[in-house]
């Protein structure tokens, strides 16, 4: 009888030392694979998918032509539909739409532009966008609408390069077509700093992200982290966890490491 008692004792510890290391494991983020994590940031950055980089190349392009502008006529009457005056504030939109390396994309931008000028030249612009729009890709699908607040410096004809710090954030639904070819929403926000860009050709050639991709799904809720190095040659390394992808820029298809 005490030797039953002993084995009863020892059998009911194991089990709960079973049960605690089940409670303590970590959670799984609702099935949801830091693969199709690095899908979803990929395309919150790639060209292809109205992300950031083809977000970037349009303000850009916006401060190229202002820069040329302000030094010919700054704060003229003149008709050049790229001419702005220093303090002042302009709105404009662009839509788009195609397909680009197996990626179907159609997207609506806003712009709101102010130009800031240092001894009446120019020297950033601050530009304010919503966006919404969809895609149609190898790995995912998403319509999505969103906001940016981006500070775009460099303007002066000394500087050899862009500048751009600020937000850009997605939200939406999303279908993913790799694993378990899971589909909810989900939530990208992207914080850059001192990303640089060529001016010609623009190239982003430098900088950093934070990125942070959350939502929920039939199982429930995901939340992920990871940091974003802008390699040059429409390259940028992501890291997320522990895993490591290499994307391409105007793609959005990646190597994981």
């Amino acid at each position: 009888m005490k030797a039953l008692k002993s084995t009863l004792i020892v059998s009911v510890a194991l089990l709960f030392a079973i049960s605690c290391k089940k409670n303590n494991s970590p959670k799984n983020n609702a099935n949801v694979s830091t693969d199709v994590a690095a899908d979803m940031a990929a395309s919150a950055v790639a060209a292809n998918s109205f992300g950031f980089v083809s977000m970037a190349d349009n303000i850009s392009a916006n401060a190229q032509a202002t820069s040329s502008a302000g030094k010919q006529s700054l704060n003229s009457t003149s008709s050049n539909a790229a001419h702005q005056a220093c303090g002042t504030t302009i709105a404009d939109s662009i839509s788009f739409s195609g397909n680009n390396n197996s990626v179907t994309f159609d997207a609506f931008y806003k712009f709101s532009r102010t130009l800031n000028c240092n001894n009446n030249n120019p020297d950033n612009i601050v530009t304010a966008v919503t966006y919404h729009g969809s895609f149609d890709g190898p790995r995912l699908s998403s319509s999505a609408s969103g906001t940016s607040s981006i500070t775009i410096a460099g303007l002066s004809n000394s500087a050899t390069n862009f500048t751009i710090n600020g937000s850009y954030n997605r939200q939406g639904s999303f279908n993913s077509k790799v694993g378990d070819k899971t589909s909810g929403s989900s939530v990208v926000n992207i914080s850059v700093t001192n990303v640089t860009l060529t001016k010609s050709p623009r190239v982003i050639t430098g900088g950093t992200a934070n990125i942070s991709i959350s939502g929920t799904v039939p199982a429930g809720s995901f939340s992920f982290s990871g940091t974003l190095v802008f390699n040059g040659n429409n390259q940028a390394t992501l890291t997320v966890g522990t895993s490591v992808y290499v994307i391409n820029l105007l793609t959005g298809s990646y190597t994981k490491k």
